[in-house]
């Protein structure tokens, strides 16, 4: 454009340096006819000569900013760094020289912000929360793959995309939109449909910019929280109602024999192992719940390393323990196929487990009834422990709640039996600590099997 400029410059300049000798020319020739044609030759030479060192300036000039120019567009470019430009004493000199004082400087403030932007997309990348950026128009301009999972979105989701394309959530457009229209920071509690009905704590902020201005979101995943805030509130209530019962006949029988009831020979001792039986049940639930605290804990406390157990051992000796409550019920105990086979664990903690199962089968069984316990090793390394019984059975609705605190099939004859209903809940969390599963069959009516999977010790 400059050489274009010169160019135009220097042809207007020699066009009037032209004029003006011509006309010189014909007003000496005027005055001396004879002077004309020496005039004319010395004339053309001035102008030959004029346009030559035009000519030589106009290449000189355009090969400089060529090589100024070449240099800019390659500023950025590493092989470019140690390329020296030639600098006269002239202004193009004095630019060239500028120039490349100015180019390590450049280099150098684009290198630190190209460190920047890739420390701060791995930092937003790497974020558990999800981030999400949009500008005034609602266009995506930046969101971090934790959000984009979240949402379902397919990953990498590309600048500019419209927010209505990327999550189709009223709540979240309500929000960004204010945050567009106040230029206020909010917090917001969401429920996303499109990120399988998970909820999120919204943080959202102004995001401005030299030229523009958006918004800036940062969603943290808080469902298991809410769900953890439910399991705490349902086990105070629970815990409340299981302890106000037996403390409430206690204090009920304790005010009879106050009032005059230890005198009633026919009845007194009646009330005193009513007492005594609701204590022993206050007393079972406080040690089910302190062992199910260690247990969720994962024994940190008293951290006990798992030693090596013998199966048929810990079987036997379970089936020994509830021999007599299961003589007195008329229920048949029968050891099925036993493999003699060893797990890492605790011993203690394993016969707790097959006490409660084997206890529940008798507890829960008809006159007459059969509880068969099992053990065989499993081809592919693993130990499986059955228990089957011939008892009443669990409805369908209930199997996938029977494993929960305080939860009870039947409730009255749960508790008519002295069960505190963590019972189940210890047993899964034993064999969690095992690395093992239990799985339960039942049909009402007929009988339920307990399926206990465990690693099998090499």
């Amino acid at each position: 454009m400059r050489t274009r400029v010169i160019r135009t410059f220097l042809t207007i300049a020699f066009a009037s340096l032209a004029a003006a000798l011509l006309a010189l020319d014909l007003y000496a020739a005027q005055a001396s006819p004879s002077l004309w044609y020496p005039l004319l030759m010395i004339t053309g030479t001035i102008l030959l000569l004029a346009a030559m060192l035009a000519y030589l300036f106009v290449r000189s000039f355009s090969r400089q900013t060529a090589e100024l120019r070449s240099y800019a567009e390659r500023l950025l470019d590493p092989l470019a760094s140690g390329e020296q430009l030639p600098a006269g004493n002239d202004d193009l000199g004095d630019l060239a020289r500028s120039l490349q004082r100015m180019a390590p400087k450049i280099r150098e403030l684009v290198e630190t912000l190209k460190l920047e932007n890739a420390r701060r997309e791995a930092i937003l990348a790497s974020m558990v929360e999800g981030v999400l950026a949009v500008d005034k128009d609602l266009r995506v301009t930046f969101c971090n793959n934790s959000f984009a999972r979240a949402v379902g979105a397919r990953i990498p989701v590309h600048a500019g995309l419209p927010l209505l394309d990327l999550v189709r959530d009223p709540g979240l457009l309500e929000v960004m939109n204010g945050v567009l229209a106040t230029g206020e920071r909010s917090e917001h509690r969401l429920t996303l449909p499109a990120a399988a009905d998970h909820t999120f704590e919204v943080l959202a902020g102004p995001l401005a910019g030299p030229s523009t201005r958006g918004a800036l979101a940062i969603l943290h995943d808080v469902t298991e929280l809410e769900r953890l805030e439910r399991v705490r509130k349902d086990f105070v209530a629970n815990v409340s109602h299981e302890l106000r019962t037996p403390l409430a006949a206690i204090r009920g029988y304790a005010e009879t024999l106050l009032d005059g009831a230890l005198q009633d020979e026919k009845h007194n001792r009646r009330f005193v192992e009513i007492i005594e039986a609701q204590a022993t049940r206050l007393s079972n639930i406080a040690s089910d719940l302190l062992t199910l605290s260690e247990l969720e804990s994962n024994g940190k406390a008293r951290p006990t390393p798992p030693q090596p157990v013998s199966i048929r051992a810990v079987a036997e000796s379970a089936m020994r323990t509830v021999e007599s409550a299961a003589r007195v019920r008329g229920v048949r105990l029968v050891c099925g196929h036993m493999d003699d086979v060893a797990v890492l664990g605790s011993e203690l903690r394993l016969e707790q487990v097959l006490v409660n199962l084997l206890d529940n089968a008798v507890k829960f069984n008809r006159p007459n009834g059969e509880v068969r316990l099992e053990v065989r090793e499993l081809d592919d390394g693993a130990v499986r422990i059955a228990i089957r019984d011939t008892g009443i059975g669990i409805p369908s609705e209930d199997l996938p709640r029977i494993f929960e605190r305080f939860y009870r099939v039947d409730k009255a004859r749960s508790r008519e039996m002295g069960g505190t209903g963590l019972g189940l809940s210890i047993v899964r969390h034993v064999i969690e600590q095992m690395s093992g599963t239990i799985k339960v069959d039942s049909q009402l009516g007929v009988g339920s099997e307990f399926v206990i999977t465990l690693p099998a010790l090499d």
